[in-house]
């Protein structure tokens, strides 16, 4: 499935993912929750997925705390708080990742946007394979989870585990 929809996504281009991912964002924006939190968890978007740019700088400028993943090691990642676009610098795997101390009040997100290769209609996410957001997604137990991807990345199902933590909302 993995190598399904990285074709999906190569055949587009990352130009038409770009404009594709305009009203995504906008949905993303618009959503209740969203506009009623506090602490977003978002991620910055690789090429390939749902540009979260304009999403960053919105939640920003609404007054949001905005955190972000950095990789700190195989498989492993922490969340950092990103004060403003300037302060990100590309990390290990060139996302762009924040400086500065682990945040560790997870019960204190309100809501996680998480990517992922895969979303079903039942909430399950299938990731890239390296397992980062199954180690961070158990944290957080009182999150809203939102799964954002291209509607030709939701499938009637995908391959999950017992130790998966479903979404309890995806756009797309």
């Amino acid at each position: 499935m993995r190598k399904e929809i990285r074709a999906e996504k190569k055949s587009y281009g990352v130009e038409t993912l770009q404009r594709l991912s305009e009203p995504i964002i906008e949905r993303l924006l618009a959503d209740k929750l969203v506009k009623m939190a506090r602490t977003v968890l978002l991620y910055a978007s690789l090429p390939d997925e749902v540009d979260t740019n304009v999403a960053l700088l919105r939640l920003q400028n609404d007054g949001k705390r905005i955190l972000l993943p950095a990789v700190i090691g195989d498989g492993v990642m922490e969340l950092r708080e990103a004060r403003n676009t300037e302060s990100l610098r590309k990390g290990v795997l060139g996302i762009n990742e924040p400086e500065g101390p682990a945040f560790t009040d997870f019960d204190s997100i309100d809501v996680a946007v998480v990517p992922g290769m895969a979303f079903d209609r039942q909430g399950n996410r299938l990731g890239r394979g390296k397992g980062y957001y199954d180690r961070l997604l158990p944290l957080l137990k009182r999150t809203w989870k939102i799964g954002l991807c291209f509607d030709f990345q939701i499938k009637d199902s995908v391959p999950t585990c017992n130790h998966d933590v479903c979404m309890d909302e995806i756009i797309g």
